[in-house]
């Protein structure tokens, strides 16, 4: 199972706020069991001072890199050295690279290559290329802004989306047609899929997507607001789904009355001529 997975979670704080550690952690619980968890940076900077009380209360081990030169991101080479020992250690089933940097698009290629399941955590700013490397990829923002109240407002919803959108990030036009396409090839005689299939083609075909950059928790919720489509639940697991395309409206017969009613017409006006 996917949550049984043990991962290794190396974070970059030199380009992640220690804002963010409580979401990182929770969502890593929705992936797998952390086991290494290690931070990297030159803690002699005083700017890094905040971090202290975050390592000790989600016993984050913190990695000491000088900068030895101006220019050159000795963090980095640290934490992709750190990882490729603990590939090689056989220890872990994947890995959570929590930056957003592009620097890190070779690593979790590598990573992948050795058959290691990668998810990256950062920043909207994050470039495309290290989001399209991982398997998927959670904005930071995101995870930070999931609603409290399942009584949120759709309004609430629809300005919370805007704010959340990227360049990079595939609009709801594009995820809707995609959809559609998925559920074409996979659906039964009848049009239905299961939709725990769809939402892994989604992950497969754009690493980053996720309900909640829309504005939803749940992939039923935001099928559900796109009006394309049609959901099932089964019973007696009403958390198994299925979904369907919604069949194209057939074209309103025009009404026969009115044309019948010109040749009568005509042929009236015909009898009264002669």
């Amino acid at each position: 199972m996917e949550n049984d997975k043990r991962i290794a979670v190396l974070i970059d704080a030199d380009n992640v706020s220690d804002k963010y550690i409580k979401y990182i952690f929770d969502e890593i619980s929705n992936h797998g069991t952390p086991t290494y968890k290690r931070i990297y940076a030159d803690w002699t900077k005083p700017q890094l001072s905040s971090w202290k009380a975050v390592l000790l209360d989600y016993s984050i081990s913190p990695i000491q890199q000088y900068s030895y030169t101006t220019g050159k991101n000795a963090t980095d080479a640290a934490l992709i050295i750190d990882a490729m020992d603990i590939l090689y250690s056989h220890n872990v089933d994947g890995f959570c690279i929590v930056s957003s940097d592009s620097d890190f698009t070779r690593l979790a290629s590598r990573l992948r290559e050795a058959g290691m399941y990668v998810v990256g955590m950062g920043e909207k700013k994050t470039p495309s290329p290290f989001i399209a490397a991982c398997e998927k990829f959670k904005y930071l923002e995101v995870l930070a802004e999931i609603p409290e109240s399942a009584t949120e407002t759709t309004a609430k919803k629809a300005a919370g989306s805007k704010e959340i959108e990227k360049e990079s990030m595939a609009n709801i036009k594009e995820i809707t047609k995609f959809i559609q396409k998925i559920i074409n090839d996979i659906s039964n005689e009848d049009g239905w899929a299961h939709l725990g299939e769809v939402g892994n083609r989604l992950a497969k075909r754009y690493p980053d997507f996720d309900a909640r950059n829309y504005g939803h928790s749940k992939l039923s919720q935001l099928i559900a607001s796109l009006n394309q489509f049609e959901l099932q639940r089964q019973k007696p697991d009403l958390n198994f789904i299925l979904v369907r395309n919604k069949p194209a409206a057939k074209p309103a017969a025009k009404p026969a009355a009115k044309h019948a009613a010109k040749p009568a017409a005509r042929t009236a006006k015909k009898a009264k001529e002669v």
